[in-house]
């Protein structure tokens, strides 16, 4: 899969729509969670993008330490696009996620908050549970940390 990372400000219009129009199929549809996406973070953030012959199939969010953490950077909206799934377009991505935040900011150690029917995909990547599990947007989730 070809990834191609952009700023907010970089994004062109559709790259932007077929961005938010994937994040709601995939976070507010498929798993039945009304929530506001647009949560103010996509101006700060980078957005890394995979797609195939047909558009956007891989997105993650990639936000700069102190915009979700106040001492780490994270990685957000991770999804893959349903007709692309069971491929390894997943892990790909998140890879490419954590290669560009250790290159462009030196972190050592990246927090996510991971949906818990995930933790063993994060955890394969180098991910550790951190805490108990607690409901976001009425979903289970843990925090997890990946250091280097």
């Amino acid at each position: 899969m070809q990834f191609t990372l952009k700023t907010f400000q970089a994004l062109e219009i559709e790259e932007l729509y077929g961005i938010l129009q994937l994040r709601q199929a995939v976070f507010i549809v498929e798993q039945d969670c009304p929530y506001l996406d647009a949560d103010g973070k996509d101006q700060a953030s980078l957005h890394l993008m995979g797609r195939d012959h047909q558009g956007i199939v891989a997105y993650a969010r990639i936000l700069p330490k102190g915009l979700s953490y106040e001492d780490y950077p994270s990685i957000g909206r991770i999804l893959i696009a349903s007709r692309a799934r069971g491929k390894g377009f997943g892990q790909q991505l998140v890879q490419e996620a954590i290669n560009i935040i250790e290159r462009q900011w030196a972190a050592k150690a990246i927090k996510i908050s991971a949906q818990s029917y995930l933790l063993k995909f994060y955890q394969d990547l180098g991910f550790q549970v951190i805490g108990a599990a607690y409901l976001e947007d009425g979903i289970p989730h843990h925090a997890m940390i990946r250091s280097n």
